[in-house]
């Protein structure tokens, strides 16, 4: 409710400053309205809901059934006998009730044991739900900070060159610098600019995305806070408590579940050739208003009309299952090669687990060792940068030697973002294979 709250808050905040107005959103923030908004996880959890409802029917027959009837009959023509005498009634006013009581339903109590077991694989279901979306909604709100990440660096490439060109620019006018030096820096400036282009629309494509994620309409502007660099210590502490358990994943625990509901049918399914027990009643209340009987033509004299009767009868009744047409058979067989199938897909997902767990851990551990590396490049490009600068300004460099450095700065600085981007994400994607969820270290 408090999430529902916040996006309503953030919303109307919106409107009120008008529609250049953003919404700022911390990764905790997104994650909790991704989990209170979002249609899949709520249709998760509305399953959840249904099971509890067909536990519930279930249940209902184990109590008792009443049910209850009337009718009216009006008599047209009557049947007579030879010598005048009819017989039925003219109207008859008719009024039942029924009980049925279960007494011994085996087949029902084993039903509720295969409700326990849907109702368990529907909660992992929704459990699974929110792990996916744990995972796509961290990788989406990353790929925006990348995004921003990379603009930021290119805006300052972009200023770096602007001002190469101006000093170019001023050195030919005054015949210290060559045409070919003014046309190389010129060119480097325009070939960036396709790519600031190319980011910006990627920053757009990933907050529609992420808004998609989190169900806020696409007229609302947000803003993600923070940095990607800024995450760098959590890539350094990232690796702690990593391990190759796989006993939470969510695929691994559907499959058991859903081989527990497959055994629980079978015995549900078996239990149907069992007998059955029940108690029985009813009650009923007929009035038939009669004209007075006519026999031989002469009429009784029995004055009044209607003629009343009330039975109530009790009883048991045991049904026992003999033969029928070996469809209990073939269903119990047909449920068995079932669970043999499902058992077989489990060890073969358990393999593919393995092995998907094995190459997160690879792609952490190589996205932290390329941070690493690309750190230290960062510092070395920036100081080759200011060396070929000074010797540019100087004279004694050439604007090919200064370019190269400013694009090896700028590729050194885009590929540390990079690593610390493929550091996140592999983990968000290693915590969705090990089942952690949000909040979970």
């Amino acid at each position: 409710m408090m999430k529902r709250l916040f996006l309503i808050i953030a919303f109307w905040a919106a409107g009120v400053a008008g529609a250049s107005a953003q919404m700022r959103l911390t990764l905790p923030q997104a994650l909790d309205l991704a989990l209170s908004e979002n249609p899949t996880v709520k249709v998760a959890e509305m399953e959840v809901q249904r099971y509890d409802y067909v536990k519930r029917q279930t249940w209902g027959n184990l109590l008792p059934q009443i049910s209850a009837s009337g009718s009216y009959t009006r008599s047209i023509v009557k049947s007579e006998m030879r010598g005048g005498i009819s017989f039925g009634a003219d109207n008859t006013f008719a009024v039942q009730g029924d009980l049925s009581l279960p007494l011994f339903a085996p087949s029902v109590y084993r039903t509720l044991k295969m409700n326990d077991a849907q109702m368990a694989t529907a909660v992992e279901a929704a459990r699974a739900s929110r792990i996916d979306l744990t995972a796509e909604v961290k990788k989406a709100f990353y790929n925006i900070l990348l995004a921003e990440q990379s603009l930021a660096v290119l805006r300052e490439s972009e200023a770096t060159v602007q001002r190469t060109v101006d000093d170019t620019q001023v050195q030919y006018k005054h015949g210290l610098a060559s045409e070919y030096d003014l046309l190389t820096a010129q060119v480097q400036l325009s070939n960036l600019k396709p790519t600031i282009l190319q980011t910006e629309n990627s920053i757009k494509l990933a907050k529609l995305m992420l808004k998609m994620y989190l169900s806020i309409p696409e007229d609302v502007e947000i803003e993600v806070v923070g940095e990607l660099d800024a995450l760098r210590d959590d890539v350094l502490a990232g690796t702690d408590g990593l391990t190759t358990d796989v006993t939470d994943n969510s695929d691994l625990r559907s499959l058991e579940l859903q081989e527990e509901v497959l055994r629980r049918s079978l015995k549900a399914a078996n239990a149907g050739r069992m007998p059955t027990l029940a108690a029985f009643g009813s009650a009923s209340y007929t009035g038939n208003d009669m004209e007075p009987f006519n026999f031989g033509g002469a009429a009784a004299t029995d004055d009044s009309r209607y003629f009343w009767t009330h039975p109530i009868s009790v009883g048991l009744q045991l049904s026992v299952p003999i033969f029928s047409g070996l469809t209990k058979m073939n269903r119990s067989r047909e449920l068995k090669n079932q669970i043999s199938q499902l058992s077989l897909q489990r060890s073969y997902a358990r393999q593919q687990i393995d092995v998907q767990v094995r190459s997160a851990l690879n792609d952490l551990l190589t996205a932290r060792e390329t941070m690493y590396a690309q750190e230290l490049t960062v510092e070395q490009a920036r100081k080759a940068y200011k060396i070929s600068d000074t010797r540019y300004r100087a004279g004694a460099g050439t604007i090919l030697e200064l370019n190269s450095a400013q694009l090896s700065q700028t590729q050194a600085q885009l590929n540390f973002s990079q690593a610390i981007y493929d550091y996140l994400s592999a983990k968000a994607e290693y915590d969705r294979i090990v089942g952690r969820e949000h909040g979970n270290k």
